[in-house]
Formats: structure tokens, sequence, C-alpha cells
């Protein structure tokens, strides 16, 4: 019998890895893309929507679920795949990332801060974070780190990388003992270390030592220069346990994405392809497409020519131009699905291009086209 959080690998090409994650729920394919539903829906799209996507993962946040409707009234009404009416995969973010991002107080025990609907006091810990996403019902369940902007000075990225790797034990300890209670939930430790190679894989080697079910690399492409980027997760990626998946946490731009893929990344997720699309900018294998140029007024083509998706099938990009025209929330709702549609294709084109044995032909292809030198502004601008 496969171990839950197991990868089933069918192939590799370098690096780069095609297969299936085991989980109590069932499996999915890798590599994946996970869209992101904050609260407990992708903006403007339905359950249906995303089955008839193909997506298997999504992510739901922890931060805003367990204010608004609170996680006990979510585990109430059947947890999030009865509440939400998805019947696929579920990841929950611990809420620390969202947090921190805001005014807050950090201790050893956890983060005070303060509500973003109504202003009150909160606090999050690493137990409290297990337990609120334990109710939430989720299949993998992250635990509780530190986020910390980049650039930072060493002993800053050094701090948190202790406590992060402090807040995991707890956030392992606290899952094992409701271990019945969460029977089926997965758990993911997530390695920081700013852009500071030692670190990275410090760190890393230190969480894989306490057996977690899957790992995340939580903390780039936020800013930072590219091979920044990827010689952090380089890093990060080596003391990693193959038989376990690796999650790169908020990446979305396809040029960062299928290069993470090389390194040997197993799951993405990223606001990117849907605040695009409610803004008018379309995701295409030319680059991005800003639709709400006048010269797209009178565009009889499709939003992408390459692209089988049922809104490049159905309608023009003049028709999409008039309705961001006209302010119509049609728009973004429709080159929304096209963007998801366009990144899920090219994470399946990834995981064929494994199989066959020509990944770093794809990778070629997509450098042309989305390379930061050539096409300018990365994930952290559209974020």
């Amino acid at each position: 019998m496969t171990v839950a959080g197991a990868v089933e690998l069918e192939a590799t090409d370098g690096s780069a890895r095609a297969g299936w994650v085991r989980t109590p729920r069932g499996r999915f394919a890798i590599p994946c893309f996970m869209p992101v539903g904050s609260r407990g829906a992708v903006r403007l799209l339905s359950a249906e929507d995303l089955e008839h996507l193909g997506a298997q993962v999504v992510l739901a946040n922890t931060y805003h679920l367990m204010l608004r409707p609170g996680a006990k009234l979510v585990e109430d009404l059947g947890g999030l795949h009865d509440f939400t009416g998805w019947e696929g995969h579920i990841l929950t973010d611990s809420g620390g990332y969202q947090v921190m991002s805001l005014p807050c107080s950090v201790d050893e025990e956890g983060v005070d801060f303060r509500s973003a609907y109504d202003g009150s006091h909160q606090r999050l810990t690493p137990e409290g974070a297990v337990a609120a996403q334990e109710a939430l019902g989720s299949d993998i369940a992250m635990v509780l780190d530190v986020c910390t902007a980049l650039p930072a000075p060493r002993d800053v990225i050094v701090e948190a990388g202790e406590r992060t790797i402090r807040w995991a034990r707890r956030c392992l300890q606290a899952h094992e003992s409701r271990a019945q209670r969460a029977a089926g939930q997965m758990l993911f430790g997530i390695v920081q270390g700013g852009v500071e190679a030692d670190l990275r894989e410090l760190y890393a080697q230190r969480l894989a030592e306490m057996g977690f079910d899957g790992y995340a690399i939580g903390g780039l492409s936020v800013g930072e220069a590219p091979e920044d980027t990827f010689a952090a997760l380089s890093a990060a990626l080596g003391p990693l346990p193959v038989a376990q998946p690796r999650y790169m946490m908020g990446v979305g731009d396809p040029f960062t994405l299928v290069r993470a893929i090389g390194l040997g990344v197993d799951m993405f997720d990223c606001v990117l392809p849907t605040r695009l699309g409610r803004h008018g900018t379309a995701l295409t294998g030319s680059g991005r497409v800003a639709l709400k140029a006048a010269r797209f007024g009178a565009d009889g083509g499709p939003v992408d020519p390459g692209c089988a998706c049922i809104v490049c099938r159905r309608y023009c990009r003049g028709y999409l131009r008039h309705l961001f025209s006209v302010g119509e929330p049609t728009a973004g709702r429709l080159l929304s699905i096209h963007n998801l549609a366009w990144l899920l294709d090219l994470v399946r084109r990834a995981r064929d291009a494994v199989l066959a044995g020509r990944f770093n032909e794809l990778l070629a292809e997509v450098s042309a086209t989305w390379a930061p030198r050539q096409h300018g502004p990365t994930d952290a601008d559209a974020l």
C-alpha cells in the first residue's frame, strides 16, 4: 500500500519529475499548478469552472477563512469540500504570509495582529494554525512559518529561519497529537532562508529530518534577481527527500515555473493568472497581451491562436476589449478562465515533455518568450 504523501514517479528528465502524489483523497498528477481560492472561491469562478479546466488542487487561505466565516463554522458545515462544492484536493496555507504582511508583533509563541475585517485583536500560534486547518478540513495543511521581506540582513534571515524550524516542530507535534481527529490530512514543512544558499540547504536538511508529508520552499520570487531565486531554490531542493512532493510557494509566471520544474519542483500556486485576467491582461504563447489597448477594438481573432480553451474557441479579442471598456464583469471572468486554462496547459506540456524526455526543448521555448530580460515585468510586479 502506498503511503500518503509519497511521490510515484513515472519519469524524470534531468531533475524534472513527472508522476503522481498519493493522498488519502486519491492522487494528483505532478507537475501541478494550484489556482488560488483565498476565501473559498477562485475569484469570479465556480467549482464547475475549475473542474472543466482540469484543476486538481485548489489553494484556500487560512487567514481569511479563520476570520470570515470562521474555521468552526466551516467545520460545522462539513469542511471546505462540502462548504465550497469542490470535490478535488484542497491545500490550505497557514495564514502566516498574510499575517506578516500586515502590522503585527511576532514573539516565540506566535504572532499578534488585527483582523483586516473588523480590527479585532487576533493571535496565531503554530498549534492554532494546525487546529484551524484541521477544522477547515483541507487535504494538505502547511506549518506556520516566519516570512521575511527581501532583501534582509543575514542575521534577520537566520532569526526567522531558526524560529521557522522551531515552529515547524511544534506544528508537527500538534498535528501528530491530533492525528485521530485529523485523519487524512497531510502536513508540509516550509523551507525559509532568504537568498542565502547555505541557509536554505541547512533548513531544508533540518526539516527533512523531521519527516513531513511534503516540503515547501517559501519566501522566493518576491522581487529578488532571478538567478538569486534559482540558486536558493536549488540549494533548498538538494536535501529534500525524493519520495515526497516539493512545492514552490507563490509562483505563477511561466519562466520561473518551468525553470523550477527543471530543478525538481512538483507543485506551484499563484494569484497571477486570475489577477491579470481581471485587469485585462492575457497569458499567451507570445507573452502578455493587454487586451484593454485600443488596437484590439476591431480584432476578430482569438485571445491566443494557439490556445484551445473555451474562451479562445468562442470569443474574439474585440469582444473582450469591449466588455472591459464598458466595465462588464464578464470580461474578467472570461479572461481569468483563459489564463488559468493556458497556465494549466503549460504545466501539462511540461509533464508531457518530461515523459517524452524533451523537457529542455520546452524550457528553451518558454525562456525565449518569458525570460525576464526579454519579457520585462516579473511575477512580483503583478501581485
